[in-house]
């Protein structure tokens, strides 16, 4: 009989002990750090201020500086059109400025402005704060620690995953609907 408590709602239930071997095979480890990866998203995402779309052009921008409509579509994985209406939006808005292009006259590009600079920043602030007390209620110091250590290893999970072309493809074809 298990006498362990359920998980709670949103959180991932550890793996059953099957041993060792079962339990950091990549292949399960992958499953859980999906499914514990995807449940801290949703958890964080429903308390967000900006909606995704828009927050990820806004990241953009501010992670890449100044780029061109089809530069963003290229990025998301969407169609340019899709894009288009995303940035028609956002400049209505105020959050973004188009200019010309300096290598190419018939291109504009978008830049942040310093209403959409400090929409991505407080909404950025909003989340960490949010994790943040989540981690202070939820985790004690060795645990922090943990974490902490975790997050290096996931870094490097990452940057594997970016080296091997994991990111979205030209070639995959765009991304429609809800991205």
């Amino acid at each position: 009989m298990n006498d362990s408590p359920a998980p709670a709602p949103g959180s991932v239930a550890a793996a059953p002990d099957s041993g060792a071997a079962a339990a950091t095979s990549p292949d399960r480890l992958a499953a859980d750090l999906r499914t514990a990866v995807g449940a801290l998203v949703r958890a964080t995402r429903s308390e967000d201020r900006l909606a995704p779309i828009p927050a990820a052009v806004l990241d953009l921008l501010d992670l890449h500086g100044a780029l061109t409509t089809a530069e963003l579509a290229a990025g998301r994985g969407v169609r340019h059109q899709t894009m288009a209406a995303t940035v028609k939006e956002l400049t209505a808005a105020g959050h973004l400025a188009a200019g010309d292009d300096p290598s190419d006259a018939r291109k504009k590009v978008l830049r942040l402005t310093a209403a959409g600079k400090a929409a991505i920043e407080q909404d950025r602030r909003h989340r960490v704060g949010l994790l943040s007390r989540a981690l202070a209620d939820t985790l004690d110091d060795a645990e922090r620690r943990e974490l902490a250590s975790a997050l290096t290893l996931l870094g490097r999970v990452t940057a594997a995953l970016a080296e091997s072309g994991a990111a979205p493809r030209a070639d995959r074809g765009p991304v429609t609907g809800a991205w």
